[in-house]
């Protein structure tokens, strides 16, 4: 960066000891240098190093966070499997699939999905007219849907079936309401595959704006007969 004229180091503008290194705030510059170079603060830093030559640089603070458009801010949630691919794999359709995006995936390990809520969803007139809320039961049937993606992986599940089942739920926990307009992420990690019977057992947690409002434990079963639900042990 080119220094302004009454920035010129052709002249000592402090004297400093051969191992010392100040920091000067020019404050009294602190508008002129707004308007010579358009940023909020100007700081004049002078080093001596042995060769005893005088040295300044500015140090122009990067642009804050406030300085952002709002609009971007935010980076858009990775795609690791978009709708069409979540179509492929999952067995759902209109009105019931209940997954938009694949963000995270682990294979064998974990999946990381999201759910974008919003007013147009057909379970929000009924549920509730005057003050809508997502319905637990489809939290629990989208973070179903999102650990679909890891029990149909076709090196991971016992069987070769081509749908999965829930069998069972334990320690369900609601912890805030999901309403429109929010983003619901769900994190599902395999904790146990029992290869022999088609069946897996999976952490479940889903977030909003980074808080838990739903969390549980889920029991599931893989086949292509619908009598595969029976063969958890």
């Amino acid at each position: 960066m080119q220094l302004p004229p009454f920035l010129s180091c052709s002249q000592p503008m402090a004297v400093v000891s051969s191992n010392c290194i100040p920091s000067l705030t020019l404050g009294s510059l602190s508008q002129l240098g707004r308007r010579s170079l358009g940023c909020p603060s100007l700081s004049l830093k002078l080093t001596h190093p042995s060769d005893s030559s005088l040295h300044c640089s500015l140090n122009v603070p990067e642009n804050t966070h406030e300085d952002t458009p709002m609009e971007k801010r935010f980076p858009p949630y990775p795609t690791v499997m978009d709708i069409n691919q979540i179509r492929e794999r999952l067995p759902h359709r209109f009105p019931f699939l209940l997954v938009d995006r694949i963000i995270e995936y682990n294979p064998g390990v974990s999946v990381v999905g999201i759910k974008n809520v919003t007013i147009n969803d057909n379970f929000f007139p009924g549920h509730f007219p005057e003050r809508p809320i997502m319905p637990g039961v489809l939290m629990i049937e989208a973070m179903s849907q999102v650990g679909g993606a890891v029990i149909l992986e076709p090196d991971v599940k016992g069987t070769s079936g081509e749908v999965f089942f829930l069998a069972g739920i334990d320690k369900v926990r609601f912890r805030k309401p999901v309403i429109p307009g929010d983003t619901l992420v769900m994190r599902m990690t395999l904790m146990k595959m029992h290869k022999r019977f088609g069946v897996a057992k999976l952490e479940g947690k889903a977030y909003v704006g980074g808080e838990l409002v739903c969390e549980g434990e889920f029991l599931m079963a893989t086949g292509s007969d619908p009598q595969a639900r029976f063969l958890y042990p």
